[in-house]
């Protein structure tokens, strides 16, 4: 079937005449969000060794060159097209991959009652507009988990990597949770079973607005997993892993900021009300785990550092994400701090416990991801546990952060053990030289 005869064959409500200003809006988030993975690439390399840099910005880089050529071949079908095709989706978890295979489809337009009309899915905005969003949210996710394995893999090997775990865990868990999946608010997901009412409509639906699963709980841990199976850095626990460069890590941290309000605000996908709403939270909430992180380092350390605000500010921006749209500010203020102080604690654990997260990308992510997810079953404004409702959103919340954990953790695994024949490692000289020079021949400083 050509695609002028696909589109014909897609149901009316795929058809419709966007909102300009909803249009306008999204498209600017799309490219905020885009941002972000340059800006990770600052905070990364900031915090790796100088030897190290190039690589370290070079895998989130690459992240964004491999994950948009496959968004647009099969990652927007398996995650989002059963919405504008009509079909079903197989078992909840992902829909077909072949659906609008390169995304021609989306490009199409029709004749109603004199008035083109473009492919919508029922939104307010172009389907190619929605795609182009969602592109970016797929880029950050599998370029956040580079930070993890910092200094020590091959960079042909993670460019597969992105590949593989991008199309066997990132597009079908967003599928579960915003595609209409099993975790999502269709009547025929998981919330539906748990906590159904008569008329088989779920009473509480799992929350996740920006990507506290899709994103921070999946990056987390794949990271977590990678570290693992791949192993620990040369002298890890030895030698004293310091940043090479504060300022980037400072101005990465700040572009990620900048960057988030296309993250969460244009995950409202419209001009409204509400995406004014999860600036605020946004805001509220990232302020507050900075000063969190900072009181830690400050009764721990006596010190409150550079790295700790900047770190907080990450650790903010991760826990307010999938509870933007479900909070008050002065709910996102005690989100935030908390999160600040676990984040903080949680990074000091990789020491205690010796795993090698180089960049930490398990106390920020992983921990701060499930916190904020977690917590909407608490501080949501319409189900949460202090707002004198009842434990079915908290216990939602619980349900969908383990299975994330429990989805990832297992298919990661799967992928980076199949990936161990074509090699994970440098060699210990390479590593020890420095891996831009052996991976990419180049070095980011000239020394005298």
């Amino acid at each position: 079937m050509d695609v002028a005869q696909t589109v014909l064959a897609l149901p009316p409500e795929s058809f419709g005449v966007p909102d300009s200003g909803d249009t306008a809006w999204i498209i600017m988030s799309a490219a905020l969000v885009l941002l972000m993975t340059p800006a990770l690439a600052f905070f990364y390399g900031g915090l790796s060794r100088g030897k190290s840099v190039l690589n370290m910005m070079m895998m989130s880089f690459g992240a964004i060159a491999t994950i948009s050529v496959v968004y647009v071949l099969w990652g927007f079908s398996m995650s989002f097209s059963n919405g504008i095709t009509g079909e079903d989706d197989i078992w909840g978890i992902f829909a077909n991959p072949f659906s609008l295979f390169g995304s021609d489809q989306l490009t199409e337009t029709t004749e109603v009652g004199g008035a083109t009309h473009v492919v919508t899915g029922g939104l307010t905005i172009p389907s190619t507009v929605f795609l182009a969003f969602q592109l970016t949210f797929a880029v950050i996710t599998v370029a956040l988990i580079s930070g993890a394995i910092a200094e020590r893999v091959k960079f042909s090997t993670w460019l597969v990597f992105t590949v593989l775990w991008a199309t066997i865990v990132y597009f079908p868990l967003s599928h579960m949770v915003w595609g209409g999946g099993i975790m999502s608010k269709a009547e025929h997901g998981f919330a539906s079973w748990m906590f159904g009412s008569e008329d088989g409509a779920a009473k509480v639906a799992p929350i996740d607005f920006a990507g506290g699963t899709v994103v921070h709980i999946n990056a987390g841990m794949a990271g977590l997993v990678l570290v693992l199976i791949i192993g620990k850095r040369l002298g890890f626990g030895k030698t004293a892993f310091r940043p090479h460069n504060i300022p980037f890590v400072m101005l990465g941290a700040a572009l990620l900021w900048f960057g988030w309000f296309g993250f969460n605000a244009g995950s409202e996908l419209a001009a409204d009300a509400t995406a004014g709403l999860v600036w605020i939270n946004t805001t509220a909430a990232t302020a507050a785990a900075m000063i969190g992180w900072l009181a830690v380092e400050w009764i721990r350390d006596r010190h409150p550092t550079s790295v700790g605000a900047a770190s907080g500010v990450v650790a903010g921006l991760v826990a307010i994400t999938p509870a933007c749209g479900a909070l008050t500010p002065v709910g996102s203020l005690g989100l935030g701090v908390i999160a600040g102080v676990l984040a903080a604690l949680a990074v000091g654990l990789k020491s205690k416990l010796g795993y090698d997260d180089s960049l930490d990308v398990v106390g920020v992510h992983l921990v701060a991801g499930l916190w904020g997810t977690v917590a909407i079953g608490l501080f949501a404004k319409e189900t949460g546990l202090f707002y004198g409702h009842d434990l079915k959103q908290l216990a939602v919340q619980v349900v969908i952060a383990l299975f994330a954990l429990v989805f990832t953790g297992v298919l990661t695994a799967v992928i980076a053990l199949a990936l161990k024949p074509l090699g994970w490692r440098v060699s210990s000289d390479e590593e020890a030289q420095g891996i831009d020079e052996s991976e990419h021949a180049e070095t980011a400083y000239e020394y005298a």
